[in-house]
């Protein structure tokens, strides 16, 4: 081909440079350069290409080119949610040849992670067919896969056709793509993103929807809330995995600063079986940790020696369970130890790293939370803003169109004479024009009109269409003048997407544990332990075999040195591993470890109760139970007050209790105090006695279950204005169980649990005890078996154990019962705690 020809094919279209002589002067010339400076050049072109075309997301959207422009490609093929699902190939074939000129696997690989939901925590792309698993697998060719947008998808494409955003031209010019998506939600937060581009990278985690658009509400309504107050809304990352969330004390640095680090652990649980050995289960891995790996991972460790103790590790997950890792143990392994180790040395505890940086109007920055959101607020407010010119203009255009049709219809017989007078459609055209002056648009549109619209109906129609125009025509120049109509319209369209989307929080957030912190629950043996708390609010653990055995009327040893004015109130047996519940006057519950409440001997008074838990002022302790497992989902809790409500809970309710306590039993009635908390199976019945000498037996099960927050129902009637209270309750399990009951002045008897007869809750209950002055009130009613026994304590700290085949059982409940406790000096029976019968007890 000749020279002249060449020059031709290459200029074809653009004439105007074939005639400029100048252009080919430098044809075939060659050119010095420094190739240090041609590789600066070069390299920063590239760069740039690599982070504003490739790796960075675009902030308003959160997506990155390959990703917005395979929405939009399906979008153009109409592959909508509701439309039925299309060959993966056929998308990729479109935009590979329309918008992305790159490697079909590049587009296939990133809309396959789109559809994966271990990989994004709101899929956007909804596949069907293989697309990989958590393992590292890989997805199927293209040719056999099929996609369609996912329902919350659409939510990024919404207006896209109402000119709401910008378009440029493809890198042929031979198409159009959008710059951005009219997303509806800041997808980059709750998606996240991670690139890698040239000389920075980003690495966003994704986050709960309804944390998201809560926070961004609060910014909607606040501008000038800082990082602190939307932390309130978004309390941390929720990775698609789930999994737990620790080290959460650097949150607030990474949302301030857009760096910052967490760590991710993985979510496991240690079950023991029939031949009495430990299984640990791991349910929920870290983000972005291939399954497989992980089990690879263990066994090299068990080959390497650096963990001991597996005898089996298999893989029992499925896709209906989910993960299921099950490692069996040896016989003499501490499961909590061993998950110690598998945290230090293997994956399933890492570390994630923020670093977010995004496109700002084109330009790549590090941002935090706020500016997230206040440019994705400003992106929607405009959005929206140029959706209501959309309709404006729209609507403007059609009633302009209809104030014609109005005119002619209302001279419609002048009007058909005109047209049928008329030359040709150009000259009736010209006469509408003249006689009605009206634009060509519209003398177009009546010559269009079919003859139907003549009829009295169809004049009312339109008529009341125009009505409707100018009202709408109205709104949209209201809402685009006003800057809080845009902000509602805003905020009823993130509570329309929350209400569709939301969902619960995949990654739990432990406040508890950092990225050092072992929990010393795995490094401390369980044995039983005594725990008591004085009416000054000293709380100390003991060993449970410190109290001697002595007979009745015995005088009893000293459990707790106290001052003159102070005396035990409570005590309760427990274990270092069991839940602590502590229950307030003020109808507060506080949780506590055993082994988080200190070590002293008998003689010591312990420490301060609000050093352990955050007392209120005027807030003391009135009750103290003890719970071994809250996953025991039958198991209720029974609330009691000392004015004689009672409510029922699942002992779900009590699981996770902050630091701060939370509130157990709203009180209603005027002084009234939490008394006690019993554990029930759900369908006994309960025993409640009261100062005055009655009780009341009924069946739990006419208590109506109730949440934390429920109030309670009345369970005695009793003299509150004579200062009656209830003193103690129980749980009867079995017909022929043994009733205790004891007075302030150590006077006590047991009856069956027979000789209780069963009432409607809420009455007065019968008489169980005679009170006279040589006894006293009533203090206490509890159920025993004959392998327990029982330990009193006196206001002035003296303990004492005795067996149970020590109290008399009597027939009827009415005598004044026996001296079980030798009180002196004007010393008055606090306490009486149940407690099994210890062998080895000295």
């Amino acid at each position: 081909m000749s020279p002249n020809n060449i020059k031709k094919n290459i200029f074809k279209n653009k004439p105007n440079l074939l005639n400029n002589p100048n252009v080919f002067d430098n044809i075939g010339a060659i050119k010095f350069v420094e190739i240090n400076q041609e590789m600066k050049k070069s390299f920063l072109s590239y760069a740039m290409s690599v982070i504003v075309s490739r790796a960075l997301p675009e902030i308003k959207d959160g997506l990155k080119p390959v990703q917005r422009r395979i929405l939009y490609g399906m979008k153009e093929l109409g592959v909508y949610h509701q439309a039925s699902y299309k060959k993966a190939a056929r998308i990729v074939g479109d935009v590979m040849g329309k918008y992305h000129p790159h490697g079909d696997s590049s587009i296939y690989d990133a809309m396959v992670r789109m559809s994966q939901e271990f990989n994004y925590r709101y899929p956007l792309v909804d596949g069907h067919g293989n697309f990989g698993s958590i393992d590292g697998d890989a997805a199927a060719a293209m040719r056999y896969t099929e996609v369609r947008m996912s329902k919350i998808a659409m939510e990024l494409i919404k207006d896209i056709d109402q000119n709401t955003i910008d378009f440029t031209k493809n890198y042929d010019n031979s198409e159009q793509e959008p710059i951005v998506l009219p997303t509806s939600f800041p997808n980059l937060l709750v998606n996240g993103s991670t690139g890698i581009a040239v000389g920075m990278a980003t690495n966003i985690p994704s986050h709960n929807l309804v944390e998201v658009i809560d926070a961004l509400i609060a910014y909607i309504n606040n501008k000038d809330i800082d990082i602190e107050g939307l932390m309130q809304y978004i309390k941390g990352p929720d990775f698609p995995t789930g999994g737990e969330l620790i080290g959460v004390n650097n949150l607030k640095e990474a949302y301030t600063t857009g760096r910052g680090r967490v760590f991710i652990r993985a979510k496991t649980s240690v079950v023991k079986n029939e031949k009495n050995k430990f299984s640990v289960i791991i349910h929920e891995i870290p983000y972005q940790i291939k399954k497989s790996s992980l089990i690879e991972k263990i066994a090299l460790l068990t080959k390497d020696k650096i963990i001991d103790g597996i005898t089996d590790l298999r893989d029992e997950s499925s896709s209906r369970e989910g993960i299921r890792i099950v490692i069996d143990l040896r016989k003499d392994i501490n499961p909590q130890i061993f998950l110690n180790n598998l945290y230090k040395h293997s994956q399933l505890h890492i570390s994630f790293n923020f670093n977010m940086i995004a496109l700002v109007n084109g330009t790549p920055h590090l941002v935090n939370l706020k500016k997230i959101l206040e440019e994705f607020f400003l992106f929607r407010i405009d959005v929206i803003n140029r959706q209501k010119q959309f309709e404006l203009a729209k609507a403007s255009t059609k009633k302009h169109l209809i104030e014609a049709a109005v005119k002619v219809l209302n001279d419609i017989d002048n009007t058909i004479e005109l047209i049928k007078k008329a030359k040709d459609i150009r000259d009736a055209q010209t006469k509408l024009m003249d006689k009605y002056n009206f634009d060509e648009l519209q003398s177009k549109s009546i010559l269009e009109m079919s003859l139907q619209k003549i009829t009295n109906l169809e004049i009312e129609k339109i008529k009341k269409e125009e009505q409707n125009l100018i009202t709408q025509i109205q709104s949209c120049q209201e809402i685009i003048n006003s800057q809080t109509k845009k902000e509602n319209i805003f905020q009823k369209d993130l509570l329309r997407i929350k209400k569709i989307f939301q969902d619960e929080r995949k990654t739990i957030i432990n406040k508890d544990v950092n990225e050092f912190n072992i929990p010393n629950e795995n490094l401390i043996e369980e044995e039983r332990i005594l725990i008591t708390v004085t009416h000054k609010g000293y709380v100390k653990r003991l060993n449970l075999d410190i109290y001697k055995k002595q007979h009745k009327g015995g005088k009893g040893v000293n459990g707790i040195t106290v001052n003159t004015d102070d005396f035990v109130k409570h005590f309760v047996i427990s274990t270092t591993h069991s839940y602590q519940l502590f229950f307030t006057n003020k109808g507060k519950v506080y949780q506590l470890k055993g082994y988080q409440i200190p070590f002293f001997s008998r003689q010591s008074k312990g420490i301060p109760l609000v050093n352990l838990i955050p007392l209120e002022k005027g807030e003391f302790l009135t009750s103290l139970t003890s719970v071994d497992d809250f996953k025991q989902a039958n198991d209720c809790l029974v609330l009691i007050t000392k004015k004689g409500l009672v409510k029922r809970n699942n002992i779900k309710e009590y699981e996770n209790i902050r630091k701060k306590g939370k509130i157990a039993f709203p009180l209603k009635i005027i002084n009234d105090e939490v008394l006690c908390v019993l554990n029930t199976s759900g369908k006994q019945d309960i025993i409640l006695a009261a100062s005055n000498g009655r009780a009341i037996r009924f069946n739990e099960m006419s208590i109506r279950k109730t949440t934390r927050q429920g109030v309670g129902v009345k369970g005695m009637n009793i003299d509150i204005e004579n200062n009656e209270v209830i003193v103690g309750a129980a749980v009867v399990s079995f017909p022929e169980q043994d009733i205790l009951v004891l007075t302030e002045k150590g006077y006590g008897k047991k009856t069956k649990s027979k000789e209780y007869k069963k009432q409607k809750k809420g009455g007065k209950g019968q008489k169980t005890f005679k009170i006279t002055s040589k006894n006293g009130q009533l203090v206490m009613l509890d159920t025993i078996l004959p392998n327990e026994e029982i330990i009193l304590i006196s206001d002035m700290g003296k303990v004492i154990r005795i067996e149970n085949k020590d109290v008399a059982l009597t027939k009827n409940k009415l005598t004044q019962g026996y001296r079980l406790f030798n009180l002196e000096n004007n010393q008055k029976l606090v306490l009486a705690v149940v407690v099994p019968k210890e062998k080895d007890a000295i």
